[in-house]
């Protein structure tokens, strides 16, 4: 019996470890240079959710070149989302270290601590599952995002990916469906405002009174003043 445990034990791990080495070289991230994803798997997962609820929607979701978005949207989310997105690696030490604090003290994984390279890589290949072998998987294919891909590129992928709202992916469509406008408009408030509700943008609208979206923009547009006024 000892033996059989053994051998299954032995055969979990290996299964487990040719689970994991594909994502070394499998989906090819070195494509993302040039192509621009018409879909993601997070889109994918949202399209089934309505399927199986029986809701008619569908995905609203307008591409726009980097140079083409507000640079005060750009300023508004790296700050939100990421501050530290032009000088890490894919990985903010610090910020792991604080989300694996707050797990332990709530017995759960409650705070990723991800970055933006990260939140991108979930987007694409991944779903909002939370388990430790998706994080697994998710550093990997962060590692090598990272390794394929200037960062201008992966916050382009990233603004014009993420979710802004039900149905809403990607800064072009949430310029239009908020403020009727292209994301290059986009002013230093709306650009707070739409900042702020990433954490939760099903809950959450930009032009919501709820006092913790206003609580985060006042803080997002203090930060903003503070990078635009120099040292």
């Amino acid at each position: 019996m000892l033996r059989l445990l053994g051998r299954l034990f032995f055969l979990v791990l290996l299964l487990g470890g040719l689970d994991m080495g594909r994502y070394l070289v499998w989906p090819d991230v070195a494509t993302l240079k040039t192509e621009n994803p018409a879909s993601t798997s997070f889109m994918e997962y949202r399209q089934r959710q309505w399927e199986d609820s029986g809701r008619k929607h569908r995905i609203r979701h307008e591409w726009v070149p980097l140079g083409q978005i507000s640079r005060h949207l750009v300023l508004a989310v790296t700050i939100a989302e990421d501050d530290k997105f032009w000088t890490h690696q894919g990985f903010d030490v610090e910020g792991m270290h604080e989300a694996l604090r707050r797990n332990l003290g709530e017995g759960r994984l409650a705070a990723g601590g991800s970055t933006i390279t990260q939140q991108l890589v979930k987007n694409l290949y991944f779903t909002p599952e939370k388990s430790v072998l998706r994080k697994l998987r998710e550093a990997i294919l962060t590692w090598r995002v990272e390794r394929n891909l200037p960062k201008k590129r992966i916050l382009e992928l990233y603004l014009n990916n993420i979710e802004w709202g039900d149905g809403i992916f990607g800064i072009g469509a949430a310029a239009r469906h908020y403020y009727g406008k292209s994301a290059s408009a986009l002013t230093r408030q709306e650009a707070a405002s739409l900042a702020a509700i990433l954490p939760n943008p099903l809950a959450w609208k930009p032009d919501s009174s709820s006092r913790t979206v206003q609580y985060r923009k006042r803080i997002i547009l203090q930060r903003m003043q503070r990078r635009n006024s120099g040292p």
